[in-house]
C-alpha cells in the first residue's frame, strides 16, 4: 500500500510506493536480515520478549546487542545513496513479520540522517500508526520526527500542531516525544503548549510522554520547567509532574 506524505498545507496526498521496494537489492536486504536474525534466534527469549511487549507478533528472540550486529552489517553491505533507496529499505524491512525486523527498519530510518527530511514525514507517520506500541513508536518520534522538527521547524512545526490534537493516540504521543533531543534548541513555548494541550488526558502513555519531555528539557533549562510545573500543578497529572520534576527541587 502506498504511504502518504504531508503536503505544504497539511493535506496527505497519496504518493506511489517506491519502486526500490521491489528491486533485487531490497529483496537481498530482506533475505540478509532474516538470515542473520534467524542465526541469533533464541526461542525461549522470544517467548519472554513477546510477553513483555504484550503482543502476538512473532519474535526471533534477538536482544539489542545482537540486533546492533545485524544493523552494522546492513549499513556496511547496503549503503543508501538516494531517497528512493532509503524509503525502499525501510519499507521492505517494516513489511517483514518479526518484531526485530521492524526494529531494524526503524534503525535504518534513524541512522541515515541525510534522508531524515520533511519529505519523509508521511513514511514516519505510517510507522507510528501501524506500530501502535511504545517500542515501535518512540524511536521514530524522537529520532526521525524530532530531527525533522529540529532541522525544518517552519515546515514541521505546523504539522506537529495538528498532531498534538490527532485522533490517533500514538500520533499525539509522538508530537510530545518529538521535542526530546533538542536541548538548547528546544522550542519551549511549543513544548509547554503541547503539554498543556494534553494535560487533561487519562491515557498513561500520554501522561508519561508529557513528563518525559519536560524532564528532558529540564536538563537544559531546569528553572523554566520548574516554573511551568509549579504554575500548572493543578492541571498536570501526578504521573506527569513526578516525571517532569524527578531531578528538580520543587
Amino acid at each position: 500500500m502506498p504511504f502518504r506524505e504531508c503536503g505544504p498545507a497539511g493535506t496527505w496526498p497519496a504518493v506511489p510506493l517506491s519502486p526500490v521496494a521491489a528491486t533485487n537489492d531490497a529483496d537481498e536486504l530482506a533475505d540478509l536480515v532474516r538470515r542473520e536474525l534467524a542465526a541469533r534466534a533464541d526461542p525461549v527469549r522470544a517467548t519472554a520478549m513477546a510477553s513483555y511487549m504484550k503482543t502476538d507478533m512473532a519474535f526471533y528472540g534477538v536482544p539489542k546487542a545482537g540486533r546492533a550486529e545485524v544493523l552494522r552489517l546492513v549499513l556496511r553491505r547496503y549503503p543508501i545513496a538516494t531517497a528512493a533507496e532509503y524509503v525502499g529499505a525501510v519499507e521492505v524491512l517494516w513489511g517483514l513479520p518479526h518484531r526485530e525486523e521492524k526494529y531494524l527498519a526503524i534503525d535504518v530510518a534513524s541512522n541515515h540522517r541525510a534522508h531524515i527530511t520533511f519529505a519523509h514525514v508521511g513514511l514516519y507517520r505510517r510507522l507510528i500508526v501501524e506500530g501502535a506500541w511504545w517500542d515501535l513508536v518512540d524511536g521514530v518520534a524522537a529520532n526521525c520526527v524530532g530531527r525533522v522538527l529540529l532541522r525544518e521547524r517552519p515546515q514541521m512545526g505546523p504539522v506537529l500542531e495538528r498532531w498534538i490534537d490527532d485522533d490517533d493516540m500514538w500520533i499525539r504521543r509522538s508530537a510530545l516525544i518529538a521535542h526530546l533531543r533538542h536541548k538548547g534548541d528546544t522550542d519551549a513555548e511549543q513544548l509547554f503548549r503541547h503539554c498543556l494541550a494534553r494535560a487533561h488526558e487519562k491515557e498513561f502513555f500520554i501522561r508519561k510522554a508529557i513528563g518525559w519531555a519536560l524532564r528532558e528539557h529540564a536538563k537544559t533549562d531546569p528553572e523554566a520547567v520548574a516554573a511551568f510545573a509549579v504554575a500548572h500543578r493543578g492541571e498536570l497529572s501526578g504521573l506527569s509532574l513526578r516525571e517532569a520534576t524527578r531531578h528538580l527541587d520543587v
